[in-house]
């Protein structure tokens, strides 16, 4: 692609590079060129031009992002994506429903690495997604690249960026109560919101003591796909009240503990071949915190083993909660 200024009389077909007031019109950058936008230039006193243009071999911002897109997500609806249509050479890939964004991180790197003018930007990897949320962008920089670069671009990242959508349809939840403790009713909301927001439903809940026999008991007989647990008083031992309810209850306890703040205090397990996740106390507020990150792979079917969890902890700082009655960071008096 030639780039630069030229005289008015060699601008036919060529790409405005940047926008232009021309009397009472203005002609906007990106525009192709005709002979009477150069009519009306030339009478407002212009005699050149900055301009794009292109050069055999080469493919224009819009046509490369639409190919670029089709080598992103070959078959969006399948893989929980819609494409926009290219403007300005971008083109966006958005999530049709809820669920978690799955990138081949190494094919994404190697794409953006095969000319600057060529990129792709994404949402972190396992990033929860809602209905129409972008998942990625597609943007060619310049207004032309060559054909062959986009050719390349497109043969590293086949299919990497896709959506998991959900693959359970229900959670439980047990909550155990202590007397004169926090009310309830607030935690509930907040975690039905994040299973909703999954696109499952939230279809038995319990309140029962906060005593191993009765959380025992309560998880023989709760409903769901998923079971949950939000105890009255903070989970602080791997064989406090709720991960030993869970062992007598017939089920295992895999991991307790996650390098992530807020929401270190979770557990993970399994119950009749049912994911369990033990809650930290946080996930009685609705903003973000570690058990958000676990019950959204969970929910999508994406492995969640305790190598896993313990690999959250690069990132796994996330932002300070105004009501935290003990701030991370000490208080100098």
């Amino acid at each position: 692609m030639k780039f630069g200024s030229v005289p008015l009389r060699e601008a036919a077909g060529a790409i405005l590079a940047h926008s232009v007031k021309a009397q009472d019109t203005k002609l906007r950058k990106g525009l192709l060129l005709t002979q009477t936008h150069l009519d009306e230039m030339a009478a407002a006193g212009l005699t050149s031009v900055t301009v794009a243009q292109l050069e055999p071999g080469d493919c224009h911002e819009n046509d490369a992002a639409r190919s670029l897109a089709e080598a992103l997500a070959p078959d969006p609806a399948t893989v929980g994506l819609r494409v926009t249509e290219p403007f300005t050479g971008r083109v966006n890939l958005l999530a049709r429903g809820p669920g978690v964004a799955v990138l081949d991180v190494q094919a994404l790197e190697a794409f953006n690495l095969v000319n600057p003018m060529i990129t792709v930007a994404t949402v972190p990897q396992y990033q929860q997604m809602g209905s129409g949320g972008m998942v990625a962008t597609i943007k060619v920089i310049s207004y032309a690249v060559p054909g062959e670069d986009v050719v390349r671009a497109s043969a590293l990242a086949q299919g990497a960026v896709r959506l998991s959508g959900p693959v359970f349809r229900s959670a439980g939840l047990i909550v155990t109560d202590i007397p004169g403790g926090v009310s309830n009713d607030k935690g509930i909301a907040a975690i039905r919101g994040r299973v909703e927001a999954l696109g499952m439903g939230l279809d038995d809940i319990r309140v029962v003591p906060h005593e191993i026999q009765a959380l025992s008991a309560a998880l023989t007989g709760v409903k769901g796909d998923i079971v949950l647990i939000l105890t009255g008083s903070a989970t602080s031992d791997a064989h406090d009240v709720a991960p030993q309810a869970v062992r007598v209850a017939g089920g295992q306890v895999d991991r307790f503990g996650m390098p992530v703040d807020p929401g270190n205090l979770l557990f993970t397990g399994l119950l009749d071949a049912r994911p369990v996740i033990g809650l930290p106390g946080c996930a009685r507020s609705p903003a973000l915190n570690g058990a958000d990150w676990v019950l959204s792979r969970v929910a999508c079917g994406i492995e969640t083993t305790a190598a896993h969890i313990a690999g959250m902890g690069v990132g796994g700082l996330l932002k300070e909660i105004p009501t935290r009655p003990q701030p991370r960071a000490s208080i100098k008096r």
